[in-house]
């Protein structure tokens, strides 16, 4: 795929992305209007906010810091501390177990009943061909309480954690994406804003016949014009003279639930004073707009490759009045509401697909028990056994994640988002390319539209691409993670001004960079947190963060502010960073198999060690080729290939016979 270049603005758009507040971070979270003259100065002044070496920012910084607080910034992720070089254990070790025992129970008396529902009443190839869930199959989900999975019992709902919630989404995950994204689109995004946002008027006045499926919800963010950069939307809302009503106008498109949906989270540009400065700005604001408000209509349902069950459609806005009682958290704050919503739901996607592998290997494992080529069953060839062996592993490092990236939220963390979308950016991947596979072991008959398998591909395919497209989630999971080295960078700057006050962390940090130079590691173990038996995975998860942390600092220091243009590196930054993590989730699960003595801690043990054998290689690779002179010549090569390409439009190589 084409490499993406977005303007500067949206790349400091994804530093901004849900970041929550903490001691040390940036200065400030705004960014300053486009210079008239042109863009390179306005990425120069965004991007300096973010990785600015100078003194005088420095400075500027650490007086505004009060002395009591640290330095530098402390934070539980372990996604943060893995771009810094440093090993946060606490929310991943040992591998989270949430659920009180009345929760547990509640999970028990519920899993049972959604997945014989699903087994015999849902058709997913019937839903297909419909290209809508049908009636029967609707009513059930809402006799199921599927609607309102979330929502707490006082308004209707089944009051879920996250981590129930994960349990039910892997079951939908498993069996019709179409029906998954009908009901995702209704709770994961389309109703959440109210949920995480809402005021109590608004919570009691809506999420009642959402929660029971009376009345379904939408999502509406994407325009012709925004796409992955959100900022940039068209859509205006103009507050009224009298300050009871806005006036919404503006279209919206691929709106999942469009057709369907009473209620939409709506996201509009309002004028915003500064209360500081009298100046007025055009900030994103989120609205809770009603179809019954007027001045609502849809399109028809688009066609699509896949997901063809679930309703997408066009929205647009034609002089709706919204009442100022119906703004989503304060004026202004859309952006944040938007970004917050889909970082706060991304973990559900990663469930669902674990569901959608553990389908499809066991369609694949049937076919390879039963089918006999050349004498025998075809699962006793090799070839084979890679194909099944692979994707196991790759149900098992999907499912970690998306479990303890529910347990985390469930214990109340608030710095997960680098963490939820790597769970969305594997889970996707890995999941398109067990389906993939899954064909492939089957055959012809996986190609058969009966074998269920290609409309699962189908359906597949939108899931690299919504709610955050992987090649933007890649950048936003680096610059994220640069943003935090980069803070860290600056609070030692800082202290090395006082040096008789920190001297303490300066030798520690110090430390830390010169046996990193000589080859020694910086000392982090994870020995104390990894069952014995794991010990070879877990030093080489120790040895890919030191070498990870290094190269991250490298960069830093190299490019800078500049380091937001820098796309070749920070997909590969960002590809080391998902395997990392995927190797922490996997040995932080097998080690707790092992410690209780599980049935299965063997066969997790052998998933957790081949995929730690094959994640480590590629992070060497990946990181050790950005010191390399041959890579930077390779790219080199893909901008000039790339850039020929488009002056040309289309390949510029002629067919070799000539003709």
């Amino acid at each position: 795929m084409q490499t993406l270049r977005l303007p500067p603005k949206f790349c400091w758009s994804l530093l901004r992305l849900s970041s929550p507040p903490r001691s040390g971070g940036l200065p400030a979270l705004t960014y300053p209007p486009p210079h008239p003259n042109g863009r390179r100065l306005y990425a120069t002044q965004t991007a300096e906010a973010v990785l600015d070496k100078s003194s005088a920012k420095s400075n500027a910084v650490s007086q505004a810091i009060p002395e009591k607080k640290p330095l530098i910034a402390e934070s539980k992720s372990f996604a943060v501390g893995m771009f810094k070089g440093q090993v946060n254990t606490e929310q991943v070790f040992p591998y989270p177990s949430v659920l009180n025992e009345d929760q547990a129970q509640t999970l028990r008396e519920l899993v049972g009943p959604v997945s014989r529902f699903f087994e015999e009443v849902n058709d997913p190839a019937k839903n297909d061909a419909l290209e809508k869930v049908e009636d029967k199959t609707m009513e059930g989900l809402k006799e199921l309480g599927a609607f309102g999975l979330q929502i707490p019992v006082e308004l209707g709902g089944l009051g879920l954690s996250n981590t129930q919630y994960a349990r039910m989404v892997e079951i939908v995950g498993m069996h019709d994406l179409g029906v998954g994204i009908t009901l995702g689109a209704h709770q994961s995004i389309g109703f959440k804003g109210i949920l995480l946002y809402g005021t109590k008027e608004q919570k009691e006045k809506y999420l009642p016949k959402l929660a029971t499926g009376e009345t379904i919800a939408a999502y509406c963010l994407t325009e012709p014009t925004s796409g992955s950069d959100a900022a940039s939307i068209r859509s205006t809302a103009e507050l009224s003279p009298c300050g009871t009503y806005y006036t919404l106008n503006g279209s919206k498109i691929w709106i999942s639930n469009g057709g369907l949906a009473d209620i939409f989270t709506v996201f509009a540009k309002t004028k915003i004073r500064d209360e500081a400065t009298g100046e007025v700005k055009d900030k994103i604001t989120a609205f809770i707009v009603e179809r019954a408000f007027g001045g609502v209509t849809r399109g028809p349902p688009e066609k699509k490759m896949g997901i063809k069950a679930s309703n997408t459609a066009e929205v647009h806005f034609d002089g709706c009045r919204v009442p100022v009682e119906n703004v989503i958290g304060a004026p202004g704050s859309g952006f944040k509401v938007a970004m917050n919503i889909l970082n706060n739901g991304r973990f559900g996607m990663a469930a669902a697909m674990a569901g959608t592998i553990r389908g499809l290997i066991i369609k694949a494992v049937n076919y390879a028990a039963n089918r006999t080529q050349f004498g025998d069953k075809i699962h006793n060839f090799e070839g084979i056994q890679e194909k099944l062996a692979r994707m196991a592993v790759l149900q098992y490092v999907t499912e970690s994640m998306a479990y303890m990236i529910s347990a985390n939220m469930d214990q109340g963390a608030t710095d997960f988002q680098i963490e939820a979308a790597i769970s969305k950016i594997f889970g996707s991947e890995a999941a398109w390319t067990v389906a993939d596979e899954c064909i492939q072991v089957m055959g012809g008959m996986g190609f058969m539209k009966d074998a269920g398998v290609e409309r699962v591909l189908r359906d597949l395919r939108v899931f690299r691409i919504f709610e955050g497209t992987n090649d933007i989630l890649r950048l936003f999971v680096a610059l994220n993670g640069f943003q935090n080295a980069g803070n860290e960078l600056r609070g030692l700057q800082r202290a090395i001004k006082n040096p008789l006050g920190n001297a303490g962390l300066i030798v520690s940090e110090v430390g830390k960079r010169v046996r990193r130079k000589a080859g020694l590691g910086t000392g982090i173990t994870l020995k104390s947190v990894v069952h014995p038996s794991l010990d070879s995975s877990g030093e080489r998860a120790v040895r890919a963060i030191d070498l990870f942390g290094a190269v991250v600092e490298e960069k830093i220091l190299k490019h800078g502010k500049k380091i937001i243009d820098e796309q070749f590196v920070l997909k590969r930054i960002a590809d080391s960073a998902i395997d990392l993590y995927g190797m922490v989730v996997v040995l932080s699960r097998a080690s707790r198999s092992l410690e209780r003595g599980e049935p299965t801690a063997q066969h997790e043990k052998m998933l957790c060690d081949t995929w730690c054998i094959e994640a480590y290689d590629r992070i060497t690779q990946n990181l050790t080729s950005l010191r390399s002179d041959n890579t930077r010549h390779f790219f080199r090569n893909l901008r000039g290939i790339s850039k020929a390409l488009v002056e040309n439009e289309g390949v510029v190589s002629h067919n070799p016979l000539g003709i």
